[in-house]
């Protein structure tokens, strides 16, 4: 489809990459990573056309159709959603210019020969229409544009009163129904929630066609792609399996790489020491030529630019009391709208919970209203003795001052740090150089989202809310903060949608949806299993209702005594077996999160025996895990058949 030949590019004198050689095929799903600034987005725009090469060439498939989703795009279209999106589908809009034009002929037309032609021409667009489906696009827009999180309310409504997160998920949709033969999708998971990222998951599993994608989003990239291209140190490399697979290659290449630069280095000062001896020596003069000629042959090996491993830890967590805050039947309404009521809540010291949901459903507002930054409608909220907190929201970069510098902003909030310390915490939120002395008030509003989250790792407090902390990290800067997260002591709230940040964090998820909430004890991976698992007992349960209808009516008391009796003999066995593998599961994602917190240890992962070691040990968990979860869902399964065949 794609080819890449010697491709490189420059930007104001400097190579971004050189050399850059590869093939996208057909069905390829490629993950496009590097650091943030190394090209991945410029390689996008080339293949658009967008950004012409300075060097090689790229070719394409004669008439390839490429559907391109940017990072950020504000549409003022006055259209209403559904007609924007039907509209962008140029098959659609073809065929019903064709059709005008044919109903214009036959309607206007003196000429009978002409009407005749038309009416035939008629005849062949129907079967166009049959062909690519033409009777069935509005089903499929309403099916895209609803998984991914729009309601039919919305249909109606223009696509400019759309905030920005809803306006890049109406371009989601059109390039996901233009039928392309490739996509290019820039950070496309940065404006979902968890329901509608899992819906996208599963409808580009489906997809036919090539996928490249640029993303910060490990769960995502390892959920679709079975190839990987690898922008680094200038050069451009292409890599067989998802990004897990990447990373694999990528360890043990440098794993070789430095073992190469050691037994270089060993080589090349035994050569000089040699040389040095008997640099003067008449006997050896014929030997010192020899070895000054073998120094002059080694090719100098590189080693590997290694990402930063800086590690960042949060001040010590003050102590706070045993239930830093409780939250009992609380609403809030804004005008003509309410938000979520009757939500109780109540936070443990140590607990670390991500608040998750579909956008709109209110994880942000009940976010503000715990950090003091919004008021409830009804209901209480108590916080606990000597609970402090800090709040992070992309709005909350604004309030930094503007005419501070960045060093200027984190030793003011800790006044103990010093100015390599401050340079190194700013450097890993991808800071360098004379970056740190930019004044506030010039930065983009990603660039100040993170010396805002920069700012809270160096705060006091025992309790901290973070909404979207992961949207402007890249994935080496989002490990740094996760590994703080993780170390951290005191009590966390997190609204994210990226499963692989959440899952060593949180040990229980709080879902708030179409007005309502409910707490799930266990890890982020839990939470989606047991949706899972409810959703298909939702549609069971809603087929034996309809099959079973209302067929016993006499004696409703006391058949329903004995179907309780009936149903308590028969579930008794099985909820005793779920009760003790439930407990089984938490000791093994207890001692999962141990490992996984142990893997993030440079000790561990800078001595590769120690960290096989670790790995084996973490995927006998994980197998014997899966094995538990699948014995687990089998009895549960038939637990939910009993207690169905009870049902009314």
């Amino acid at each position: 489809m794609i080819d890449f030949f010697n491709v490189g590019i420059q930007f104001t004198g400097e190579d971004l990459f050189t050399q850059a050689s590869f093939k996208i095929n057909q069905q390829d799903k490629i993950a496009l990573v590097g650091a943030n600034g190394s090209g991945k987005s410029t390689i996008l725009k080339m293949l658009t056309g967008k950004i012409v090469p300075s060097d090689g060439k790229i070719v394409a498939q004669k008439n390839l159709k490429t559907g391109f989703l940017p990072q950020e795009f504000i549409n003022t279209s006055s259209r209403m959603l559904f007609d924007e999106i039907k509209q962008s589908m140029s098959f659609v809009t073809e065929i019903e210019s064709k059709e005008k034009l044919l109903h214009d002929k036959i309607s206007n037309s003196a000429d009978e020969e002409e009407k005749i032609k038309a009416v035939a021409m008629l005849g062949e667009l129907d079967h166009q229409k049959h062909f690519v489906d033409y009777y069935t696009v509005d089903s499929q827009i309403e099916k895209v544009i609803m998984g991914l999180g729009f309601n039919e309310d919305e249909f109606t409504k223009p696509v400019n009163q759309f905030s920005g997160g809803w306006q890049m998920r109406i371009e989601l949709a059109k390039i996901l129904l233009g039928k392309n033969d490739i996509l290019l999708m820039d950070e496309p998971t940065n404006h979902l929630d968890i329901e509608s990222l899992q819906w996208l998951i599963s409808y580009l599993q489906g997809y036919k066609g090539a996928l490249l994608l640029v993303s910060h989003d490990k769960y995502f990239l390892n959920k679709l792609t079975n190839r990987t291209i690898e922008i680094y140190n200038r050069n451009v490399t292409f890599y067989n399996g998802n990004y897990e697979k990447y990373l694999d290659y990528k360890v043990q290449r440098d794993i070789q790489i430095r073992a190469a630069y050691e037994n270089q280095e060993r080589v090349r000062k035994q050569t000089e020491k040699f040389i040095e001896r008997f640099r003067y020596k008449s006997t050896k003069a014929k030997q010192v030529q020899s070895r000054i000629k073998q120094l002059e042959k080694l090719e100098t090996i590189n080693l590997p630019d290694y990402e930063s491993k800086i590690e960042i830890k949060f001040p010590p967590a003050p102590s706070s009391g045993s239930v830093p805050i409780e939250i009992q039947e609380l609403a809030k309404n804004f005008p003509g709208k309410k938000v979520f009521e009757k939500v109780n809540l109540q936070l443990e010291r140590g607990d670390k919970i991500a608040f998750v949901g579909p956008n709109g459903a209110g994880k942000t507002t009940l976010a503000k209203i715990i950090a003091r930054e919004l008021d409830s409608s009804e209901g209480t909220l108590k916080y606990g003795h000597n609970t402090q907190i800090s709040y992070y929201a992309q709005e909350v970069a604004d309030s930094l001052n503007m005419d501070f510098d960045m060093l200027d902003v984190i030793s003011n909030a800790s006044p103990d740090l010093t100015p390599g310390e401050i340079r190194n915490l700013l450097g890993s939120f991808l800071f360098s150089e004379d970056d740190v002395f930019k004044k506030i008030k010039v930065l983009s509003g990603g660039e100040k989202s993170r010396v805002a989250l920069a700012k809270i790792l160096v705060t006091n407090s025992n309790l901290i809310v973070l909404d979207e902390p992961t949207n402007h990290l890249d994935i080496n800067s989002k490990e740094i903060l996760q590994k703080a997260l993780i170390d951290f002591t005191g009590t966390l709230i997190i609204v994210s949608h990226d499963v692989d940040f959440l899952r060593p964090i949180a040990n229980k998820v709080f879902e708030i949806k179409e007005g309502h909430s409910k707490l799930y004890y266990g890890n982020i991976d839990y939470y989606l299993f047991k949706i899972s698992e409810e959703n298909r007992s939702t549609a069971v349960s809603v087929s034996v209702n309809n099959s079973i209808g209302n067929a016993v009516r006499k004696d409703q008391k006391r058949l329903e005594a004995e179907k309780r009796q009936q149903k308590y003999g028969l579930t008794k066995d099985l909820r005793k077996k779920i009760e003790v593998l439930e407990i089984k599961i938490e000791e093994l994602e207890r001692n999962k999160r141990v490992i996984e917190s142990e893997l993030a240890k440079e000790e561990i992962y800078s001595n590769p025996l120690l960290a096989k070691e670790k790995n084996a040990e973490y995927d006998k968990i994980k197998k014997t895990l899966e094995m538990v979860f699948s014995d687990w869902s089998e009895l549960s399964e038939q637990l939910e058949t009993i207690e169905q065949t009870f049902e009314n």
